[in-house]
C-alpha cells in the first residue's frame, strides 16, 4: 500500500523538481548575461565595534584590490556606483521573474506537498508494521530460547533415564534366573556344552548375588534360594563326574593320560568348586593326589624292578681297579680274564646313550628285551628309567598347574605330594646301587645323563624336578670321585715285579688308563667339571710314574725307551680318538713321546755310527772354541770313519729299519722313528762333511772318498719303509 502511494506521488514530485530546475537554469543564464563587478569583501569587517583597527581594513582593501574583476574595473575606469545600481536593478528584475515562475508552478508545488504528505503517512504505517514485525521476532526469539532450555533439560533427563535403565536392565538380567538354566543344570549331563555354558552363567549370578548382598540390596533375597539350590545341584554333579574320572585311573592297564586330558577340557568344574564349595574341592584334590601317588609309585617300582632283570650280569666290584695285576686271584671263584676286565675302562658304544637321539629316545620295554635275550649296561637302564620320570613328571606338573590352578611354591608342594613317594623310592634305589658300584664310567655317564635331563627341564620351564636332580648328583659325584681315587691309589701301589714277564709292548694298565681317560675327557667336554679334571691330572701323573717304574725293570736303555715309546704312543693314539687335540692330556703325552723318540734315535744310531757321531760332536764343540787344530793328528781316525761309513752304511740302515719295525707295535710310529733316524743320520754326515772342509783337514787325501751328500739322500730314501 505504501508502495502505491509513493508511485502516485512520484509524477507530481518529478514535475515540481523539473520546475525548480528550470528556474535555476534561468537564473544562471540571466547571470551570465550581466557583467557583475564583485563588491568589496567587507563581510568580515565590523565597523560598529570599538575594536576597529585600521590596519585590518587596509589588509582587506588590499586583498580586494588584487581581485581580477576589481583590477579590470579599475583599469577600465568604470563607475562603481553606477555599476552597483545596474546590478541591483538586474537582480530585482530576476527576482520578479522568479516570483512569477514560482506562482506559475504553485499548483504543482502544492500537489507535490500533498504527495509528500501522503508518502509520509504511508511510511508511517510501514514503520508501524515493521515495529510489529520486530516485536513478533523478539517474541519468537524468546520462545526459541525457552525451547532450547527445555530441550537441554529433556536431553539430560533422557540420559539419566538411559543410565538408570542400563543399570536396572543389567541388574534385572543378573537377578533373573531363566528356566533354561534351571532345566540344564538339573537335567543335562555335565559333559554337554550347554551344561558348561549354563554353569558359567550360574557362577556369574552367584558372584553377583554375593556382591549385592554386601550392598544390602533387597532384590537379592528374591533369587538367593533358587541360586543356592542350583549351586548345590551343580556341585553334586561335578563332584560325581570328577571322582568317577579319578577312580578310572585305578583300573589295571589304564592309560591315565586320557582321563587327564578329559579333565583338562572341564577345568572350569574345579574352578567352580574352588569358588563355591571349598570342602568338595579339597576332597577332589586329596583324592587325586592319593590316587596318582599310588599309581606312579606302583608303575615306577614295577618298571625299575623289571629293568634290573635286563642288566648285564657281570658288573665291576672293588677288585676291578686300573692297577690290579693280571695274576690276582679271588679264592675259589677266579676273576674274569684281563680282557674282560678291560671293558670296565672302555667307553666303546656306551657313550651313545648321551647322543640326542638316544637320550630322548623311547624307553626300554623290559619284557621285549627279555624275549630277545638282550642285556644292557646300567647307564642305559638309568637313562630309560629317568627319561620316563622326566616325561611323566613334566606332564604331571603341567596338569597340576592347569587343572588345580596353582603356581610357584604351591605348585611345587602339590607336585611333591603326588610324586614324592616315587622320587624317594628312586633315591633309595640309587643309594643302594651307588654304595656297591665300582664302574666309574657308568657313574660318570649317569651324572651327565642327569645334567642333560636337568637342562631339558629348564628349557621346558619345569622346576618340579630340580631338587631331585640335585639330590641324585649329590649321590653320584662323591661316588665317582671315590672310584677315581681308588684307581689312582691302585696304580700308585702297583708293584712292577708282580706284573709277570717283561714286554716292550704297551702295558695293559696303560691301555686301561688310555681308554678310561679318553672316555672321561670326551664325556666331560659338554659339561666340564674342574674337580674331574684335577683327578684326571692326578691319575695321569701316577700313570706316568708307573710307566717309568716299569721301564726301569728293563736292563738296557734301548728296551726302556722302546717300552716308553710304545706306551706313550698307544696312550696318545687312544686319547686323540676322543679327546680334543689341545687337551692337557694329549699335549702332555706328545711332549713325552717326542723326547723319548729323539733319545731312542740317538740310541739306535750309536752302534753303527757312534764313532762318526762322537767325532762330529767333539769337533763342533772345538770349532765353537776355535780349537779345531787339536784334532790335526787324528788322520788315522778320520780315515777309518770315512771308509767305515762308506762300506757299511747301507747294511747298517737296513738292519736299523728292520729292528725298529720289530720293536714297535704301531707301524706308523715305527715308520716315523725310521724317518727321524735317517734324517738325523744325514744331518750328522752333513756335519762330518762340513768339519772335513775346514782348513785343518783340507789336505787329507781321504776326503775324496766321502760319499756325495745328495747321492746319500737319494740312497737313504730307498730304505724308508712305506706303510
Amino acid at each position: 500500500m505504501a508502495d502505491d502511494a509513493v508511485g502516485e506521488a512520484a509524477p507530481g514530485v518529478n514535475t515540481a523538481l523539473r520546475s525548480t530546475g528550470t528556474a535555476m537554469a534561468y537564473l544562471q543564464d540571466e547571470k551570465s548575461d550581466i557583467d557583475i563587478v564583485p563588491a568589496l569583501n567587507l563581510g568580515d569587517l565590523d565597523l560598529t565595534t570599538d575594536e576597529f583597527i585600521l590596519d585590518e581594513v587596509d589588509i582587506h582593501i588590499q586583498a580586494n584590490l588584487e581581485d581580477e574583476l576589481v583590477k579590470e574595473a579599475l583599469q577600465t575606469g568604470v563607475d562603481l556606483r553606477q555599476y552597483s545600481k545596474q546590478v541591483e536593478a538586474e537582480l530585482q528584475r530576476i527576482e520578479q521573474a522568479s516570483i512569477k515562475d514560482y506562482i506559475k508552478e504553485s499548483q504543482n508545488i502544492a500537489s507535490l506537498h500533498n504527495q509528500i504528505t501522503a508518502c509520509d503517512a504511508i511510511l508511517e504505517r510501514m514503520e508501524g508494521m515493521l515495529s510489529g514485525f520486530q516485536g513478533d521476532l523478539s517474541s519468537i526469539s524468546s520462545e526459541i530460547q525457552t525451547l532450547q532450555q527445555q530441550s537441554v533439560s529433556m536431553s539430560l533427563r533422557l540420559k539419566n533415564r538411559q543410565a538408570v535403565r542400563s543399570q536396572l536392565s543389567q541388574l534385572v538380567d543378573e537377578l533373573v534366573v531363566p528356566s533354561t538354566m534351571i532345566s540344564v543344570i538339573l537335567d543335562s549331563p555335565v559333559t554337554e556344552q550347554d551344561f558348561l555354558e549354563q554353569l558359567h552363567e550360574l557362577n556369574n549370578k552367584i558372584n553377583f548375588a554375593k556382591e549385592l548382598s554386601f550392598r544390602e540390596t533387597l532384590a537379592c533375597a528374591d533369587i538367593q534360594d533358587i541360586v543356592d539350590r542350583l549351586r548345590v545341584k551343580a556341585v553334586s554333579k561335578i563332584r560325581e563326574f570328577i571322582l568317577q574320572k579319578i577312580y578310572s585311573f585305578r583300573k589295571p592297564m589304564t592309560n591315565y593320560q586320557i582321563p587327564q586330558n578329559t579333565l583338562l577340557k572341564y577345568r572350569f568344574f574345579y574352578q567352580f568348586l574352588l569358588a563355591n564349595e571349598r570342602s568338595v574341592a579339597k576332597e577332589i584334590r586329596d583324592e587325586y593326589v592319593d590316587t596318582m601317588s599310588k599309581i606312579y609309585y606302583s608303575y615306577f617300582k614295577s618298571y625299575s624292578g623289571r629293568l634290573l632283570k635286563v642288566q648285564y650280569e657281570d658288573v665291576a666290584d672293588k677288585d676291578d681297579l686300573m692297577g690290579v695285576e693280571d695274576t690276582a686271584k679271588k679264592g675259589f671263584f677266579s676273576k674274569p680274564s684281563l680282557k674282560s676286565r678291560n671293558t670296565i675302562f672302555t667307553l666303546g658304544q656306551r657313550g651313545a646313550v648321551l647322543s640326542p637321539a638316544e637320550l630322548e629316545g623311547p624307553i626300554l620295554i623290559p619284557h621285549a628285551a627279555q624275549r630277545g635275550d638282550c642285556r644292557y649296561p646300567y647307564e642305559t637302564l638309568f637313562r630309560s628309567q629317568h627319561y620316563a620320570l622326566l616325561d611323566n613328571g613334566c606332564r604331571e606338573f603341567l596338569f597340576l598347574v592347569d587343572f588345580f590352578m596353582v603356581t610357584g611354591n604351591s605348585a611345587l608342594d602339590l607336585f611333591n605330594n603326588v610324586m614324592g613317594r616315587t622320587l624317594n623310592m628312586f633315591l633309595k634305589n640309587m643309594s643302594t646301587y651307588v654304595c656297591d658300584c665300582y664302574d666309574s664310567i657308568a657313574v660318570f655317564l649317569c651324572i651327565h645323563i642327569i645334567l642333560r635331563f636337568k637342562a631339558i627341564t629348564a628349557k621346558r620351564n619345569i622346576p618340579a624336578l630340580d631338587k631331585y636332580w640335585e639330590a641324585v648328583l649329590e649321590m653320584l659325584w662323591p661316588r665317582f670321585e671315590l672310584i677315581l681315587e681308588m684307581n689312582i691309589q691302585s696304580i700308585r701301589n702297583t708293584d712292577p715285579q708282580k706284573l709277570g714277564v717283561l714286554d716292550t709292548r704297551p702295558h695293559y694298565i696303560t691301555r686301561r688308563y688310555a681308554e678310561f681317560s679318553s672316555a672321561i675327557v670326551s664325556i666331560n667336554q659338554t659339561f666340564p667339571n674342574e674337580r674331574t679334571n684335577a683327578l684326571l691330572g692326578q691319575l695321569q701323573i701316577e700313570v706316568e710314574n708307573f710307566v717309568l717304574r716299569m721301564a726301569a725293570e728293563f736292563p738296557s736303555r734301548r728296551d726302556q725307551l722302546i717300552f716308553l715309546i710304545n706306551n706313550y704312543d698307544m696312550m696318545l693314539g687312544v686319547l686323540m680318538e676322543r679327546a680334543a687335540d689341545d687337551s692337557k692330556e694329549v699335549e702332555g703325552f706328545q711332549q713325552l713321546l717326542l723326547a723319548r723318540t729323539q733319545e731312542f734315535i740317538e740310541e739306535i744310531l750309536a752302534p753303527p755310527f757312534g764313532g762318526m757321531i762322537s767325532f762330529v760332536k767333539e769337533s763342533e764343540a772345538l770349532m765353537e772354541k776355535g780349537q779345531l787344530d787339536k784334532l790335526k793328528n787324528d788322520e788315522v781316525r778320520i780315515t777309518q770313519l770315512v771308509r767305515g761309513f762308506s762300506t757299511s752304511w747301507k747294511q747298517a740302515v737296513e738292519a736299523l729299519s728292520q729292528d725298529v719295525m720289530r720293536s714297535f707295535t704301531n707301524f706308523k710310529n715305527g715308520t716315523s722313528i725310521i724317518q727321524g733316524a735317517l734324517t738325523q743320520l744325514i744331518q750328522y754326515y752333513h756335519g762330518f762333511h762340513k768339519i772335513l772342509s775346514q782348513p785343518t783337514f783340507r789336505s787329507l787325501a781321504v776326503r775324496s772318498e766321502l760319499i756325495n751328500l745328495h747321492h746319500l739322500m737319494v740312497e737313504v730314501k730307498k730304505h724308508k719303509p712305506n706303510f
